[in-house]
């Protein structure tokens, strides 16, 4: 076995709040990165994996454990290793070529050396004759570009990549991918790894040599994938197609839930569980659309292409349908339940009676908003209690969330009332 370029031992992340527990972002999170290969750190939004690239960058220390580049622990940004960030953060004053010598120029390369330097650089990723340009001018995919010059021109080993493409419209960011791979097939760089975090199954099949499934709540690596296909990959191509249902199985397996021996299957959720940001008008239509369109049951990868669905749409979808149990998800499908059926088939006044009766059952922070507004004297409590209850487990962000979540899901089944206004929730007509 040869050496790795890279290693990520142990490391754990928590960011601690006056007041409030400790919030573990990331736990023991191993693994190594070798010379030739490109490797993709996959999956859900908030499941720590930007952080743990900041950690490994030298932008962000870890709470324990350690990363060793070329068997040196890191503290600080180091020699040999750079990173291309989710946004472009281009100086707007600045013209492309200087936008790509910056690097160069903190590093004390003198001005002609620096020049020849970024122009190879604006070479490589197709930008001849935009050199004078500013950044107004360019659209996404070539602000994205010169990020990528800016990256390349300082001469790294490893690479490090942030979602680089999820700010782009789906052809450019195809587009700049297949570039991305050929100038990585070249060797037109002294480029000799590349740590890719995303949340596009498709995009990890169709660039990484390994992939790393990120698992959450602690985030840490739950699954290697070994993808032995050459370049250039195409998605409808059978292996890779089978590889990305396998992925989708991997990612909805549960983890990290109570499951009661009865009903192995069934997510039971805390009171201070974080709910999936998704509003009532999606929740209703995605049944409607599982009910209609696919007889109840659906492949996932397949539901995720033919509705234009990344992961962090399409998740939060069918875990709100797995809490509510009006679906359940199980070796990449999703299926609707007898109630999720039922659901489907009913009128407005029926819908709204039986998803009542699931969030009273299923929801618990739903069922303690009720009660607690039903034992008041006037029926009335302010957000901010429930916000601080929240805030104990969660921060302050994924509280707000949470609670907007929840108020949408009530409001809707005519559980409580809310004013937005006075930060008020009440019942209109108290039984």
């Amino acid at each position: 076995m040869k050496n790795p370029l890279l290693q990520v031992k142990n490391i754990k992340k928590a960011f601690k709040k006056r007041g409030a527990p400790e919030l573990l972002v990331l736990d023991q999170v191993n693994f190594n990165i070798y010379e030739g290969e490109i490797v993709a750190l996959l999956g859900k939004s908030g499941s720590g994996k930007s952080t743990l690239l900041r950690i490994i960058a030298g932008l962000t220390p870890p709470s324990d454990g350690e990363v060793l580049f070329r068997n040196s622990r890191i503290s600080q940004p180091v020699a040999g290793l750079t990173m291309v960030f989710q946004n472009f953060a281009l100086l707007p004053w600045l013209t492309v070529l200087e936008n790509v010598e910056l690097g160069l120029e903190a590093q004390g390369v003198d001005r002609e050396e620096r020049r020849k330097r970024s122009l190879k650089a604006i070479d490589i990723v197709g930008l001849d004759g935009f050199e004078s340009a500013y950044p107004k001018e360019l659209s996404g995919g070539m602000a994205q570009r010169v990020g990528f010059a800016r990256a390349l021109v300082v001469d790294p080993e490893l690479l490090l990549m942030d979602e680089p493409f999820s700010a782009l419209d789906v052809l450019t960011a195809e587009n700049l991918r297949s570039d991305l791979i050929n100038i990585w097939d070249s060797s037109a760089t002294q480029i000799k790894s590349v740590l890719l975090v995303t949340h596009n199954i498709e995009e990890a099949t169709i660039m990484a040599d390994r992939i790393f499934v990120f698992a959450t709540d602690p985030g840490y690596v739950s699954s290697e994938i070994k993808v032995d296909i050459k370049h250039p990959r195409d998605y409808q191509d059978p292996q890779i197609r089978g590889l990305i249902d396998h992925i989708y199985t991997l990612m909805t397996r549960p983890a990290g839930i109570k499951i009661p021996a009865k009903a192995a299957k069934v997510k039971l959720i805390s009171l201070t569980y974080r709910l999936p940001k998704v509003e009532i008008s999606e929740v209703i239509g995605f049944i409607e659309k599982l009910a209609d369109d696919y007889h109840a049951k659906a492949d996932l990868p397949t539901l995720a292409e033919e509705l234009h669905l990344e992961i962090d749409s399409l998740f939060p979808l069918t875990d709100s349908l797995e809490i509510l149990r009006f679906g359940m998800v199980s070796e990449g499908d999703i299926e609707l339940t007898e109630q999720g059926k039922v659901f489907a088939a009913a009128n407005i006044l029926q819908r709204k009676q039986i998803f009542a009766a699931h969030l009273m059952s299923y929801v618990p922070l739903a069922r303690h908003i009720r009660q607690t507004l039903d034992r008041t004297a006037d029926h009335s409590v302010q957000e901010k209690n429930f916000l601080a209850e929240l805030q104990g487990d969660l921060s302050e962000d994924a509280a707000e969330e949470v609670l907007a979540t929840v108020i949408d899901w009530g409001r809707y089944a005519e559980l409580f009332a809310y004013d937005y206004n006075t930060g008020i929730l009440s019942l209109e007509n108290p039984q």
